[in-house]
């Protein structure tokens, strides 16, 4: 009888000899915690959707902030809920609005920590599209107008930087001109340059209460079924000027992923959204998955994909595994 001479189960004996030879890792420094901010003081209101994550006052969202950089997460990102919205999202660029305010608290009590500002305007118009609706449609043009008027109230607040998600046509070259001719040119941008139109996100649109009230975001954002689609949008972008791109979600789109970092080698984030996140927490309360070892598994292919960092709820989770040496992987 021939035996195999080539025997890769060799690699694979002991936890030792398989940390050894691991290709891909997950560190602390890949790592993006979302912070969902509501107007208030001391209120950490748990979100019914999102198992363990919480509706935070600013004060609340600093002092989490201050947590999260002594474990080492560098980095965070603001989703404001205001108390009022209107047709236009007027709140967004408010100097005294609630991300704005999180954003000066952040910087006091964690100031190593780099504040990363979603860009948007679904969560502060009262129909919930991400832009201002002209003859019943998204208006491209006149949205970036107020996109640009936002970033600029958040980079004067202190955002390191500015990560646009509305998928408006010419938003990055807009906001970089408008940063840049405020004085804001240190001010990065990290653009939602892939993102698609996914049932995935119903967990956090009920989490900032920016369900449309009528129709949907097709029309903007991209369709699932394109793949050659999302190279364009990243060209798009890198050359209106983003210093860093998003896939958005993250597991249904690793193909697009690993492709995106394979054509451009730029830096590229990907979000693993709430309904990735719901899903694995509530299969998990049902027993029938390892809760960790789905999680880091999760994170693990998209970092293997090409993911430069993640944008995770599970990211203060994680950072605690990781320090403790309990993280799988």
């Amino acid at each position: 009888m021939a035996f195999p001479t080539d025997r890769p189960r060799r690699m694979r004996q002991s936890a030792t000899m398989r940390r050894l030879v691991q290709e891909t890792t997950i560190s602390t420094s890949d790592l993006v915690q979302p912070l969902f901010i509501v107007e208030g003081l001391k209120i950490k209101q748990p979100i019914p959707s999102l198992h363990n994550q919480f509706h935070l006052s600013p004060d609340m969202a600093a002092e989490e902030s201050r947590r999260l950089q002594d474990i080492g997460v560098p980095a965070i990102i603001l989703f404001g809920i205001p108390d009022s919205k209107d047709d236009i999202g007027s709140s967004a660029w408010d100097e005294n609005g609630v991300v704005q305010k999180a954003i000066g608290k952040i910087k006091k009590a964690a100031p190593e920590i780099i504040v990363i500002t979603d860009l948007c305007l679904c969560e502060y118009t009262d129909h919930g599209h991400c832009g201002k609706i002209i003859d019943n449609r998204v208006d491209n043009d006149s949205t970036l107008k107020l996109l640009v008027r936002t970033a600029i109230s958040q980079a004067a607040a202190g955002a390191d930087i500015i990560a646009p998600s509305d998928m408006m046509d010419g938003r990055v070259a807009a906001i970089r001109e408008g940063l840049d001719s405020n004085d804001f040119s240190d001010t990065l941008i990290l653009s939602y340059a892939i993102k698609y139109a996914s049932s995935f996100y119903g967990p956090f649109r009920e989490a900032v209460g920016s369900a449309p009230s009528f129709g949907d975001r097709r029309g903007y954002q991209m369709d699932p079924p394109n793949r050659r689609e999302a190279i364009r949008e990243a060209a798009l972008d890198i050359d209106e000027g983003a210093d860093m791109i998003m896939v958005k979600p993250a597991l249904p789109y690793l193909d697009v992923l690993h492709e995106i970092k394979d054509v451009f080698q730029c830096i590229t984030a990907a979000y693993q959204v709430s309904g990735e996140y719901a899903m694995i927490e509530t299969v998990a309360q049902k027993g029938l998955i390892d809760r960790e070892r789905t999680m880091a598994e999760s994170l693990i292919s998209i970092k293997r994909a090409g993911a430069d960092f993640i944008v995770t709820y599970y990211a203060g989770e994680v950072a605690q595994q990781i320090n403790s040496g309990s993280f799988p992987w």
